[in-house]
């Protein structure tokens, strides 16, 4: 019997038929749906329990790369607030670029809804040197440089969602922080530990999942003793992108729950690799550019068997997502590259390396808006929607077609 599926391309939903063979793996949905009701008695639980000073409050949201449901939800903790005596004006929300470039006007209406035009905000510039305060340096050497704001503010909130990270492990929570709030040479630094120069090859421990035994992850962990968030919001998301469950706590332990919930929805241990993978990265915003497209393009790669080819549909109307990132591909070859990033880490060089690992395993379609001369330099090539849906039709090896590749993560005991 004949199987179609609808794969999500940017905004749109694209049918595939799909050979009769074709192993569909889905994500196992959250069950949960959180109402602003619910939300707002579990944050004056924790406030009720906490007791803090509200005076002066500081939140840490994702940008739109990144959303958690801000539109609906972030309105409730800003009542919760008030309600507890925080005047709106004491009220600030740090928007966590990282190293990403800011966002339009348009776009943080889009992302944070009317809210955005009566509570202040601020966007965080990882190159102005000037907002930044030095705590000290962790143990792997990353400097602890937090802005100066954060450092003093009565009462710092982090709001955002959970999700796999492809050498961090996880993000969300800590990670809105840092690097979210970071200052660049710091987050180089971190990332850097994605290297393992005396193998000269990508840390085998900087692994989506993986918390323990990850330098990078650990890196992290000790950076965010220097200035804990007082309260976290950890979202959990489905497949599409909505907000399913809020769990708002303090510390390590929450964190690591959150991470445990979210993972139990969307984690497989599904061994036998395929000899071809169709793979949606989600639909927007997880294929807004390749650069955050390049996540599920990871997830997907670990199900295809060496030498097999993996099809992925990423719009990417954003584009690239970075000048930092096709440089590293003109470069020449892997060596030559991982020795320039290890002398010097930046950009999104660790991104580059770890595209440049899968293609020397397997092969790489797109369906996307980048341009044709963009493909060709990462080493992947470019084909129309009827051709992949073509190629997908007339398959005959082993085939798997994953919706969400964005989220589904193939776990392994093996580093």
């Amino acid at each position: 019997m004949k199987q179609t599926i609808n794969l999500k391309y940017g905004h749109e939903k694209i049918p595939f038929d799909l050979p009769d063979q074709t192993e569909i793996l889905h994500l196992d949905e959250p069950e949960t749906r959180i109402t602003a009701f619910q939300f707002a008695s579990r944050l004056s639980s924790e406030l009720e329990r906490l007791n803090p000073d509200l005076s002066d409050v500081a939140i840490a949201v994702g940008d739109k790369t990144r959303l958690c449901g801000y539109r609906k939800f972030l309105p409730v903790l800003l009542a919760t607030l008030e309600k507890f005596g925080t005047a709106p004006e004491s009220i600030t929300v740090f928007i966590a670029y990282g190293t990403h470039l800011r966002q339009t006007d348009d776009a943080c209406l889009a992302a944070y809804g009317d809210t955005y035009q009566k509570i202040r905000f601020v966007h965080h510039d990882c190159r102005d040197n000037t907002v930044f305060v030095n705590l000290g340096t962790t143990t792997r050497g990353t400097p602890v440089l937090i802005r100066r704001d954060i450092v003093d503010a009565g009462f710092l909130i982090t709001f955002g969602a959970i999700s796999h990270h492809y050498f961090a492990g996880y993000g969300g929570g800590r990670k809105l922080i840092f690097p979210g709030l970071g200052q660049r040479e710091s987050i180089y630094h971190n990332h850097g530990l994605f290297l393992d120069p005396a193998r000269q090859t990508l840390s085998p421990s900087c692994q989506s999942g993986i918390l323990d035994g990850n330098p990078l992850a650990e890196d992290l962990a000790e950076f965010e003793t220097f200035r804990p968030a007082d309260l976290a919001v950890h979202g959990i998301l489905d497949g599409g992108g909505q907000v399913r469950d809020l769990l708002p706590g303090v510390g390590i332990d929450h964190f690591r729950r959150a991470c445990a919930e979210y993972g139990k929805n969307c984690e497989t241990t599904c061994t036998d690799p395929f000899d071809r993978v169709i793979a949606s990265c989600g639909g927007y915003p997880k294929d807004i550019n390749f650069i955050q497209s390049h996540k599920a393009i990871d997830n997907a790669a670990k199900f295809v068997c060496n030498g097999g080819s993996l099809i992925v549909l990423a719009e990417c109307p954003d584009g690239v997502g970075s000048k930092t990132f096709l440089p590293w591909f003109e470069m020449g070859n892997w060596k030559k590259a991982f020795k320039r990033l290890a002398a010097n880490y930046e950009g999104n060089g660790g991104t580059a390396l770890s595209m440049m690992s899968k293609l020397k395993r397997i092969k790489i379609f797109m369906v996307t808006d980048l341009s044709r001369s963009e493909c060709e330099i990462i080493g992947i090539e470019k084909m129309s929607m009827d051709q992949a849906k073509m190629t997908v039709r007339q398959s005959s090896g082993s085939i798997s077609a994953i919706p969400s590749a964005g989220m589904l993560v193939k776990v392994s005991n093996d580093p």
